[in-house]
């Protein structure tokens, strides 16, 4: 069991263990050269971590904390502006770019909290697929069956991909290299590297986490958001990420909470592992009380046609790269700027055409939503495939990327909050169980999110 932001936060102020110590043990993890920290991480920040984590000791000898996330050690993903580093987006294309010359708000707010920045963590190439793979810098693997063979030259023969785009982040966190590990999320790069490898992820409105600083995918789209080892975690980084005041989750209920399950596309080809951990947690809700509905909505149908051009996330990303890739093409994944160029075929009017079909599918969800408390479907629709698989045949690569991100993807368009909680028996083939609201619901979203948390846990352990 990984160990939650509030038990650490407690052990600190106990006095049974150290910032600096817990700091120093997730550096060692990072560098174990039998560990998949030279995958995880860009960039180690080995003494600029200890020496915070010293501070951080030392004030709390004087009962001074920032907050509870004071001396607890925080990954960040490599398109977030750290003062003196280059922001990569986890290209070898940025690598020439000139330093930051200041910190990202979001870096700023976790420092000003007393939080511990051991690192920039790998991602896929500029944020650009759900898969997490990137041939540039490598790509971390997952915890679920990670191999332990090696062929001659050093290279892992198996293992299974870890989710994107945030795929470093959230292998710092399942294997100890941080508590809490910073994501953006733009198509589901949180809450689908979350829900693959086993943990927690969130997505905020977009709106409430400033992305100043922060590389872009889709100024649209985009969100920044927490992945860590429970609800409770992500509900306090949250809160600082958004420059809110910081107070425990109000005790929520389940019996009486209304739960749409939304059968359009989202329940379409489930793998069995996905349907059965899925349905297991339906069952399980509606047990405890939950008042759970398959309700019918139909503009999801819609969605792979509206978005058939490569929508918001292809049309802004070609803006953003297009005088670079008529230069430097060659020096690009080969996946992720065919991506981007196949947004070409998208005009002025086509772009027109989608914000309005956005805004009207926003209206339309939010009074689908008005008899609901929130809405329910797996997190991915398949589990991890091996990285082999992907790796080596393009089609298969295409064809994983786009069922792994359609439903993460489609409460960004919605512009939706939502939460990926693990909802699989230990032991078996990780899975997300989403919770997901209209836009400005995050607090109730994370509520209702605690609760089912508590409520999956027997079942997790069965």
């Amino acid at each position: 069991m990984l160990e939650t932001v509030a038990q650490l936060a407690s052990r600190l102020a106990a006095g049974e263990t150290t910032s600096e110590a817990q700091v120093r043990a997730a550096l060692d993890r990072a560098e174990d050269p039998a560990g998949e920290g030279g995958r995880v991480f860009m960039r180690l920040y080995r003494d600029a971590a200890i020496a915070t984590a010293r501070w951080t000791d030392e004030a709390r000898r004087h009962q001074i904390a920032a907050s509870p996330l004071a001396g607890i050690s925080v990954t960040v993903k490599d398109l977030f502006d750290v003062a003196g580093d280059v922001t990569r987006a986890g290209s070898k294309v940025l690598g020439g770019a000139a330093p930051a010359v200041t910190d990202s708000t979001v870096v700023a707010r976790l420092r000003a909290a007393g939080a511990v920045i051991v690192g920039r963590t790998g991602m896929t190439e500029f944020a650009y697929s759900g898969i997490g793979y990137n041939p540039h810098y490598g790509t971390p693997r997952n915890p679920w069956q990670r191999a332990d063979e090696f062929t001659h030259a050093g290279h892992r023969t198996n293992g299974r991909i870890p989710g994107g785009s945030s795929s470093g982040a959230a292998v710092s966190v399942t294997d100890q290299m941080a508590v809490v590990g910073i994501g953006t999320d733009t198509g589901g790069s949180v809450r689908i590297p979350a829900a693959l490898c086993g943990i927690t992820g969130f997505k905020p409105t977009g709106r409430r986490v400033p992305r100043d600083g922060v590389y872009p995918l889709s100024s649209t789209l985009d969100s920044v958001g927490p992945l860590a080892p429970s609800v409770r975690c992500c509900a306090l980084v949250d809160s600082i990420l958004a420059g809110e005041p910081v107070r425990e989750l109000n005790e929520r209920a389940l019996r009486g909470l209304r739960l749409g399950v939304l059968p359009d596309l989202l329940l379409d080809g489930l793998d069995e592992s996905v349907a059965s951990a899925f349905q297991r947690a339906i069952e399980t809700l509606s047990a405890a009380g939950a008042v759970i509905h398959s309700l019918p909505f139909a503009p999801l149908r819609r969605l792979p046609q509206i978005n058939r051009l490569g929508g918001f996330s292809g049309a802004e990303a070609l803006a953003l790269h297009r005088a670079r890739l008529t230069t430097h093409q060659a020096d690009y994944d080969a996946r992720v700027a065919t991506r981007i160029l196949a947004a070409s075929g998208l005009n002025a009017a086509d772009y027109v055409d989608l914000v309005r079909e956005r805004q009207a599918m926003i209206a339309q969800f939010e009074a689908y939503c008005v008899p609901l408390d929130a809405v329910l479907s797996p997190t991915v629709a398949v589990v991890a495939p091996p990285v082999a698989e992907i790796e080596r045949d393009d089609e298969r690569f295409l064809a994983a990327n786009g069922m792994i991100l359609r439903n993460t993807a489609a409460f960004n368009f919605l512009d939706a909050c939502a939460l990926s909680v693990p909802c699989h028996r230990d032991g078996e083939a990780p899975v997300g169980l989403m919770i997901a609201a209209p836009a400005m619901r995050d607090r109730p979203v994370l509520e209702m999110g605690a609760a089912i948390e508590a409520a999956l846990a027997p079942i997790r352990r069965a």
